[in-house]
């Protein structure tokens, strides 16, 4: 009997290929770029599994190129590039990996606040100009210490950043529909408010929030404008949770301090109208902006084991199982 095909459709640790290979014929990405689309279709036509990441989209045409899939395996949590819906129409399984982006993720929150606010890499800049002198009164910023931060959505990335904050002296709070327990917040030292509080009185300002048609530009012009002046705004959660023109108009303006990012508009492959890039006026703000290239889960063990974990639902739906991270349920005689 042939073993069946898994394509990856980018590059993956060679161990997550061992183990696809103990079970099935593996069809992987060697390189370290994105497949063209009429590649990756030519791959995944007579495939019966295939592991995504970030740059991959899945909707109907793709599920329509692909009749023998079973089980689309996405390496990642945020899925709003993938149509679910359609997968579970045409009975392939559809499953993500839920916990191990949390951390590195609220991990790197924390290094864009710190870095944006401290100016961390002006500095560096003027130590490597070969014009710095010596110590100077100069590249004053905000501290953490005697500063608030809001959340706006405190899912598992929220309550892992609160926890690394605690011990730095901040006011931190939240907005989010669905309350702490109160122990936990206790605990976690976070106060939960109202968008309009959390943006008028926070000096560091992060949405955390998936993206839904309603939280896309959450953060917009309206937002910005009640924001407490001269605060900063940091996003690591989807580019398009954020209107970048918008807050590009607001540093200009000098409402806005700085802004950090991991993630951008340019990112939201299923968006038709998805810009082209990072707004050159934002780019040319380097003094009040820090970005850096979606590196949310890139800490070299973790991305092992979020590759393994895809593996491993791949394996599990292949096997007429339900996967451990599926967020559908296809009709069964369709997903067997």
């Amino acid at each position: 009997m042939s073993l069946p095909t898994v394509v990856l459709t980018h590059w993956v640790h060679n161990q997550v290929i061992e183990v696809l290979s103990e079970h099935c014929q593996v069809v992987p990405n060697l390189t370290r770029e994105s497949l063209p689309l009429e590649e990756l279709l030519t791959r995944c036509a007579s495939a019966e599994a295939v592991m995504m990441f970030m740059p991959d989209r899945v909707d109907e045409a793709f599920l329509e190129a692909c009749p023998k899939l079973k089980v689309v395996g996405a390496a990642l949590k945020g899925y709003d590039n993938f149509d679910v819906a359609a997968c579970t129409r045409r009975g392939v399984w559809f499953t993500i990996v839920p916990d191990l982006l949390t951390i590195p993720t609220a991990e790197l929150a924390l290094g864009l606040v710190i870095g944006l606010a401290r100016h961390l890499l002006n500095g560096d800049r003027l130590v490597r100009s070969g014009n710095f002198p010596g110590w100077r009164p100069t590249l004053y910023g905000q501290g953490l210490e005697h500063s608030s931060l809001g959340m706006i959505g405190l899912g598992e990335v929220g309550k892992a950043l609160a926890w690394r904050l605690q011990g730095c002296g901040m006011r931190l709070c939240y907005c989010d529909p669905r309350p702490l327990p109160r122990e936990q917040a206790m605990e976690l030292g976070l106060r939960r408010v109202e968008l309009n509080e959390l943006l008028a009185t926070s000096d560091y300002v992060l949405p955390l929030t998936p993206l839904t048609p309603e939280t896309f530009h959450l953060i917009d012009d309206q937002a910005l404008g009640r924001m407490k002046p001269g605060a900063y705004l940091v996003n690591v959660s989807r580019g398009s949770v954020v209107d970048e023109q918008a807050v590009a108009r607001a540093l200009q303006s000098g409402r806005l301090a700085g802004y950090g990012a991991d993630v951008f508009e340019m990112e939201e492959w299923a968006r038709p109208d998805r810009p082209a890039g990072v707004p050159p006026e934002l780019l040319a703000m380097p003094e009040r902006t820090l970005f850096t290239p979606h590196l949310g889960s890139a800490v070299e063990r973790v991305r092992l084991e979020i590759a393994l974990e895809a593996a491993g639902n791949i394996l599990e739906a292949l096997a007429g199982e339900q996967p451990r991270g599926a967020l559908n349920l296809p009709v069964p005689d369709q997903a067997a």
